[in-house]
């Protein structure tokens, strides 16, 4: 049987669009506290916003809910910000989602500057170091947790989406399962889900744009959003520490 997310604390950092946005509202359609994280406040409120309405459409009382922090996830303070305001609130972190993620235009090895390969793997990955770092004393205080993070399925199959991207994305797999070996013994779990081609903002910085008719077939952010409720639903007994998910359709 799986668990249940109900009453249960999940952070969700890079909230603001694509998949973290979409699974804010998963998380939140299914009963849980969710803080969201991101940039733009105005895309986090948007997205609380949304979930009301859903809540008021379902005339439901109670249940899931969404806070909203805006932070610069490349800024530790911030971070540290964020986990300490929510452990104080709410007690524990039972989910923390990291959903962070940019490339750039301009990512062939003939063009990347030391600036951009910089701005890459603070963003893509010295973030997530971050909140890992940030959220574990939560998770041990309270007996385990589970961190999952966004990659990309360019770490299996490598493509030309730039040796920043891709190495960013290769480093997130290292802290993973690094954390989930270190941290086993303390109820802490890890999971890398490897989504392939995903209809989201990411795709208007490539310097091609993606044609329509190929779009139309891949992954929508709500497929990546069901990825992470399906791992977040396993008995701590068990893990995931990898999950590909693949257009079913190229």
């Amino acid at each position: 049987m799986s668990e249940s997310l109900s009453q249960k604390v999940a952070v969700v950092v890079g909230a603001s669009s694509g998949m973290g946005r979409a699974t804010v509202l998963a998380l939140a359609d299914a009963g849980a506290q969710v803080i969201a994280a991101a940039r733009r406040r105005d895309r986090l409120e948007e997205a609380a916003r949304e979930f009301e309405s859903r809540k008021r459409q379902r005339s439901e009382q109670g249940g899931g809910a969404i806070e909203t922090v805006p932070l610069d996830v490349t800024v530790a303070n911030d971070v540290g910000r964020l986990i300490s305001a929510t452990a104080q609130r709410h007690g524990r972190i039972d989910l923390l989602v990291y959903a962070t993620g940019t490339n750039i235009p301009h990512r062939a090895l003939e063009v990347l500057t030391p600036e951009t390969w910089q701005s890459m793997l603070a963003t893509n990955l010295t973030g997530a170091f971050l909140c890992t770092k940030a959220v574990l004393p939560v998770m041990r205080a309270g007996g385990g947790g589970l961190i999952v993070y966004l990659s990309t399925g360019a770490v299996q199959m490598p493509d030309v989406s730039g040796v920043a991207y891709q190495a960013s994305k290769h480093g997130l797999s290292g802290l993973a399962h690094g954390t989930r070996i270190e941290e086993r013994a303390n109820g802490i779990r890890t999971t890398v889900i490897f989504p392939g081609l995903c209809d989201t903002e990411i795709l208007s910085k490539r310097p091609v744009p993606t044609p329509r008719d190929v779009l139309d077939k891949a992954l929508r952010p709500e497929d990546v959003a069901e990825a992470v409720l399906f791992v977040a639903r396993l008995h701590p007994r068990a893990v995931v520490p990898e999950l590909q998910l693949f257009p079913s359709r190229l």
